[in-house]
């Protein structure tokens, strides 16, 4: 039989995505205690305040002049994903929108035609460390879904569904199911626009932890459907008994089942889907399917600024004990069971 891994390839703070993936970003800063304000209780002096991605001391202040994360910044043409595994994000958007999400939750942004958003990372305790992880993981929307209205929503980790597994010898295998049917399961219904909401997308995003010497099989898929798996956590992995090392990613064959296993345990990113198919120009915070259309996008920004930005700051952030929160912008209040 021949291989199930089709290629591989290294992995850093970007990682390489295929069609219908845009872009996947894995942030982990291991923030110090807070200050009481909710910015690092530490000096930020040698920092490049407004650009610090250096990773001194282990952490970033991104584009962040007191608290770490991304003040207000525009967004055309495809979706955002921010799949937060530790510590919380603050967002806040030109809809109204406004929201405090972490430790699982997932929050999904259609910007469609034109948001503005930011997100911010508050550190809550003054008394210890506050790590960090997310990842962001950019899907793209077909031609004709580009400029559709933009669309808020949250999945809360208690109604994201998990798959367990545990063998006979008490090993356990977990997936985290945020996106794509698996086995029977089906997570939370993406936006509307989504292209992850036509069936026939086959749009995955697992996430799959594995207890040492575990092992699960990623299941059989239609002809076409793209799938990669990336091993961010762990130094070995097999894949169809191949062996897979640590900071790396696979695109597997999807049209046949693949036993995954770890002898030391791991943690992995699946993304999976049918590829759109379409010409892709991107620049930015904007993709559209040609150049003039990027063009035109800057011309609507720096006429509408996609709605304008109603908060008294650009990188606004919720009170310290705010809890984990959504107002959506009808004014809904929403927040984990």
């Amino acid at each position: 039989m021949s291989s199930a891994i089709l290629q591989t390839v290294p992995i850093g703070a970007q990682w390489p995505t295929i069609d219908p993936f845009l872009f996947c970003a894995h942030h982990l800063d291991l923030y110090p205690e807070g200050n009481g304000s909710m910015g690092p209780a530490a000096s930020l002096d040698g920092r490049v305040l407004g650009q610090d991605f250096e990773g001194a001391d282990g952490w970033r202040m991104y584009h962040g002049q007191e608290i770490a994360g991304f003040p207000q910044h525009p967004h055309r043409g495809f979706e955002t994903v921010t799949y937060v595994r530790r510590g919380y994000i603050d967002h806040a958007d030109s809809l109204g929108a406004v929201a405090r999400f972490g430790r699982g939750d997932v929050q999904w942004l259609t910007p469609g035609k034109g948001i503005v958003h930011c997100e911010m990372f508050p550190l809550l305790d003054d008394g210890g460390p506050n790590t960090l992880e997310l990842f962001q993981i950019w899907l793209n929307l077909p031609a004709g879904n580009k400029l559709v209205d933009p669309y808020f929503s949250m999945l809360w980790s208690e109604q994201i569904p998990r798959i367990t597994e545990t063998d006979d010898r008490g090993r356990t295998a977990e997936v985290t199911v945020i996106a794509g049917e698996l086995d029977g399961i089906t997570p939370p219904v993406p936006p509307p626009d989504s292209w992850a909401r036509r069936r026939d997308s086959r749009v995955g995003i697992w996430h799959l932890h594995l207890d040492p010497g575990a092992s699960w099989t990623f299941p059989a898929e239609a002809e076409g459907v793209v799938r990669t798996v990336y091993l961010f956590e762990g130094d070995d992995l097999e894949l169809g008994g191949e062996p897979l090392g640590a900071a790396s990613a696979a695109m597997i064959d999807a049209t046949r089942p693949v036993p995954v296993t770890s002898v030391g345990g791991a943690d992995v990113l699946v993304l999976q889907g049918r590829p759109i198919g379409e010409p892709v120009a991107r620049y930015g915070p904007f993709v559209m399917n040609t150049e003039e259309e990027i063009q035109q996008a800057f011309v609507d920004y720096r006429a509408t600024e996609f709605g304008g930005w109603p908060w008294p700051s650009d990188e606004p952030v919720n009170a310290l004990d705010a809890g984990r929160f959504a107002r959506h912008p009808d004014g809904t209040l929403d927040a984990p069971a």
